[in-house]
């Protein structure tokens, strides 16, 4: 195995995980929500009126981003067609309805409240990740 260095980037993957960790934090602690992306989206599918306004500043934060980064010359690129996207996107969505939640609910909120759920979920798109890696790059 060989690591990509001119991709190796453990200091910005380090800050992005603090992050996360942070905001996670601080919407649990601040609101009593916990930050998976999944249920938050789907409680605006079905909203209460007093639930709206943070599930629509998270997902405006959510879409921002990538947005901002288009402006930074060193962002990285996804390689992939509009059709491989939407692909993606509707089996991940699939994945989160089977799976109860999505990997920022069971992997980032779930784990650190120790929710023995959330590990096996966890392990599992783990493991499915890395078998699709593995067959992506060395079997097709």
């Amino acid at each position: 195995m060989q690591i990509d260095w001119t991709h190796f980037t453990p200091w910005a993957s380090l800050a992005g995980g603090i992050l996360i960790g942070v905001a996670a934090a601080m919407l649990v602690l601040l609101n009593g929500r916990i930050a998976g992306i999944s249920g938050i989206v789907g409680g605006l599918l079905a909203p209460r009126r007093s639930d709206v306004a943070w599930r629509v500043a998270f997902v405006a934060g959510l879409l921002a981003a990538p947005l901002a980064m288009a402006f930074y010359p060193q962002a990285p690129r996804i390689d992939a067609g509009l059709g491989m996207l939407v692909l993606a996107g509707l089996l991940v969505g699939v994945g989160t309805s089977y799976g109860s939640g999505c990997t920022s609910g069971h992997g980032v909120c779930g784990l650190s409240r120790l929710s023995p759920r959330s590990l096996v979920a966890t392990l599992a798109f783990m493991g499915a990740g890395i078998a699709t890696v593995f067959i992506a790059r060395h079997l097709l």
